[in-house]
């Protein structure tokens, strides 16, 4: 059950528009894009870039991931109806209007845009916006719908980032961020895929095809633990090609390992809540394995 909304009391208030355009930006996912950024930028620059690079960086993407994901609010207000897990949102409850919400996020990304052309390149700027363009035109609007694989293709939108980190420092793309882009595309699935279990039931009654609300959950887990080792590969991939050091090498066999471990367990017994225990650990996974990237490049410069 949802709270009474501003709205439909008749009144929204200035704090609660506030909360409410904060709220279309998904401030929790543009974390953990953040997290993936910075890192990168390290590994690019083999030891610490610019302060005024990386918060221009960090600023541009920030704005990039807050416009797309509040269109992604805009097109998707009808399903976050339906779903329990999203009846709080803004676009629901009233606290912000669609239209509102829709120049709302024209203008984080245009600023973005601007903003990374100007302070960071011109590269940088295309990729960030270009990854808006994905998320919304081919995640949003034609495959969360009406695919079983719209979160494997879609996730690409979310590895955009250590593309556009890496670029942010050297000015071009090379093998490293490749690799970088396609563990962060592999990591998706079992992440979203984990959460979804959960909420199997909210897909179900808003018509989304997401795996877990098609498939049961022996056979979700099943591709769950498949993406898993992929992932712990590619992981060990991307410390040969970037050719890191010991504290990486560590933190991906560690995290890599654990990470299996998890998803074997929920192959073995799957359970809600052995499927939260895996979608907690991969956010664990992700944080720990890149900031370890960032750590190795730091020590082996000095």
């Amino acid at each position: 059950m949802t709270s009474l909304s501003p709205a439909l009391q008749g009144v929204v208030t200035r704090g609660a528009k506030i909360r409410g355009y904060v709220a279309l930006t998904k401030p929790r996912i543009i974390e953990l894009l953040l997290v993936t950024t910075l890192p990168t930028m390290f590994v690019a620059r083999r030891g610490i870039p610019s302060v005024g690079l990386m918060a221009a960086t960090l600023a541009g993407g920030a704005l990039a991931a807050g416009g797309a994901n509040a269109i992604n609010m805009v097109v998707d207000r009808d399903i976050d109806r339906v779903m329990r897990r999203t009846q709080g949102r803004p676009l629901v409850t009233g606290a912000v209007t669609p239209v509102a919400a829709m120049v709302f996020a024209v203008t984080l990304e245009v600023v973005a845009f601007a903003e990374l052309w100007v302070s960071v390149n011109l590269l940088s700027a295309v990729l960030a916006v270009s990854a808006t363009a994905f998320y919304v035109f081919v995640y949003t609007l034609w495959l969360k719908r009406t695919s079983t694989q719209n979160i494997v293709i879609g996730g690409a939108a979310g590895a955009v980032p250590v593309l556009v980190g890496w670029t942010s420092v050297t000015g071009h793309l090379a093998w490293s961020p490749v690799v970088l882009f396609a563990l962060v595309f592999i990591w998706t699935p079992p992440h979203f895929w984990a959460l979804a279990i959960r909420y199997r039931d909210d897909y179900r009654a808003a018509h989304v095809p997401m795996l877990p609300a098609v498939t049961s959950m022996q056979a979700t887990a099943t591709r769950i633990l498949g993406y898993t080792v992929l992932l712990a590969a590619t992981s060990l991939v991307f410390g040969a090609v970037a050719h890191m050091g010991p504290v990486y090498w560590v933190a991906s066999v560690a995290t890599g390992g654990l990470f299996t471990a998890h998803a074997v367990r929920l192959r073995r017994a799957p359970s809600p809540k052995a499927a939260m225990r895996v979608f907690h650990f991969s956010i664990t996974y992700l944080a720990v394995l890149f900031c370890a990237m960032a750590v190795d490049v730091v020590l082996r410069a000095h």
